[in-house]
């Protein structure tokens, strides 16, 4: 167990009838219920609340936050659980409070391309509603998570490169403080010059400072047209030297992917996608009117011919697009069936783009040197890869490589300038790698947390690593 916990938190039974009477059914301590929210996904790791909540109003998550305050218990937000740090890990036990039943999209505004959702609004279900009002959400993490988890552990995904990250999309939101106070932050506004910007403090916390039940939503208009196209290279080097390219001509592609050979080659088996070969490949779409789509499609398609890219593969009607980037979207799933009853450890790094083809290839050689499987995918046009690193569960040899691997895949983006996360975030898994990025700004990070949760009963144990007088 992580050591960045506080050293006293109370335990829940004596709050357990005041919960039962605001809650009723909805409170639960059913073991397959706890077990079911005592981890992400990721690594297997176990650690399952006391008991779980699951609030249907602000109101109502604010008294379970008075009641857990009072008696200093541990609170863990969850959403769908989709994380891969182990952030919904109740690493003291505790209440895990389930956001899933508030899941209303409270007000859509097309003129003002923005809306307000609870916090447990998945992030497909919102897609599917704003649909009608010819709008979208353009975060995709690839899982469907919820709109909370994503602000949570400031979320982005495969169209960052094009429309950022959460980060960039909120626009205020709806906490309630560890003392159950109901807090508004930002407003709809695009800019503001008054106070301190309290929403992108909330925005990343991991849930360390407050629980996010409402979110106010940047959206975009949907396209006119959208195009989609797989590259594939002779090498790392020529695929992503392409990206460079591409970035530099300042084509403004919606999202540049890759995927390096070993994942082509699970994918290929998963999906049947015999028409691709096991080669370094870019995955790619494009986003506007047609003629400015046409443009870039056409600008692209030199550039990576110039980088050696070849077996050019281009769609424009939406099924025609999914089986194209079927290979990208499946990488998951491939990797989990590569080798049955193995686990799959997902890790991310981030990099300047300059340092990418650098990174990755040290990286795969780091793979290659471990024994192991780790397919490697990324988000390419921001610099940001991912590992999913393949290792038996039950071998405790085969865990500590892959942590090794992840960790020093964490230490490598750190020493090119770059993150030991772009958007995995922090978690349990990271602590160390965090406190090595940020150095003395952690005591500054820590100051943030005593003052708003002085207690320490916020998610305990993530994101900070305890500094040396705390430990």
């Amino acid at each position: 167990m992580p050591d960045a916990l506080p050293p006293a938190l109370g335990t829940i039974e004596p709050i357990l009838p005041a919960l039962r009477d605001l809650l009723g059914e909805r409170l639960s301590t059913g073991q397959a219920v706890r077990e079911q929210h005592g981890r992400g996904e990721g690594v297997p790791d176990l650690f399952p609340p006391d008991a779980v909540a699951f609030p249907g109003s602000n109101e109502e998550v604010a008294a379970i936050a008075r009641l857990c305050h009072a008696q200093r218990v541990p609170i863990v937000p969850f959403g769908t659980g989709t994380s891969l740090e182990g952030h919904v890990t109740a690493l003291r036990g505790g209440l895990c409070v389930d956001l899933t039943r508030m899941d209303r999209v409270l007000g859509v505004s097309p003129e003002a391309l923005d809306c307000r959702v609870q916090a447990g609004v998945t992030r497909r279900r919102l897609n599917a509603e704003l649909r009608s009002h010819g709008m979208f959400f353009p975060i995709d993490p690839g899982a469907d998570a919820s709109i909370g988890g994503m602000a949570a552990t400031r979320a982005s995904g495969t169209a960052a490169v094009r429309y950022g990250t959460m980060r960039e999309n909120v626009l205020g939101l709806t906490v309630v403080t560890p003392d159950g106070r109901i807090v508004r932050t930002g407003s709809r506004a695009r800019k503001s010059s008054t106070g301190l910007d309290l929403t992108r403090l909330y925005v990343g916390s991991e849930g360390t400072l407050g629980l996010i039940t409402e979110v106010q939503l940047r959206l975009q208009g949907l396209p006119e047209a959208v195009s989609a196209a797989v590259c594939q290279f002779p090498d790392i080097r020529a695929a992503l030297g392409a990206t460079v390219a591409v970035l530099q001509a300042g084509i403004p592609v919606a999202r540049i992917e890759f995927v390096n050979a070993l994942q082509m080659r699970m994918c290929i088996r998963y999906s049947k996608l015999d028409e691709m070969a096991e080669l370094p490949t870019l995955f790619l779409e494009f986003q506007g009117g047609p003629a400015a789509v046409a443009e870039q499609v056409e600008a692209v398609g030199a550039v990576c011919e110039e980088m050696g890219g070849s077996g050019f593969l281009w769609a424009n009607r939406p099924e025609e697009r999914s089986r194209l980037w079927k290979a990208r979207h499946d990488n998951y799933y491939a990797t989990l069936h590569y080798l049955p009853g193995k686990s799959v450890m997902g890790t991310d790094a981030c990099v300047p783009v300059s340092a990418l083809a650098e990174c990755i290839l040290e990286t795969e050689a780091d793979v290659a040197a471990t024994g192991l499987l780790a397919p490697l995918v990324g988000h390419v046009g921001d610099g940001n890869f991912h590992l999913g690193i393949i290792f038996d569960p039950t071998d405790p040899e085969q865990r500590a490589r892959a942590d090794g691997l992840a960790r020093r895949t964490g230490e490598r983006a750190i020493r090119m300038g770059g993150t030991c996360s772009g958007e995995h975030g922090i978690g349990m898994h990271k602590l160390d790698l965090a406190a090595e990025e940020h150095g003395e700004a952690l005591a500054l990070m820590w100051a943030v947390k005593n003052a708003l949760d002085p207690l320490g009963i916020m998610n305990p144990g993530k994101l900070l690593k305890p500094l040396p007088n705390q430990a």
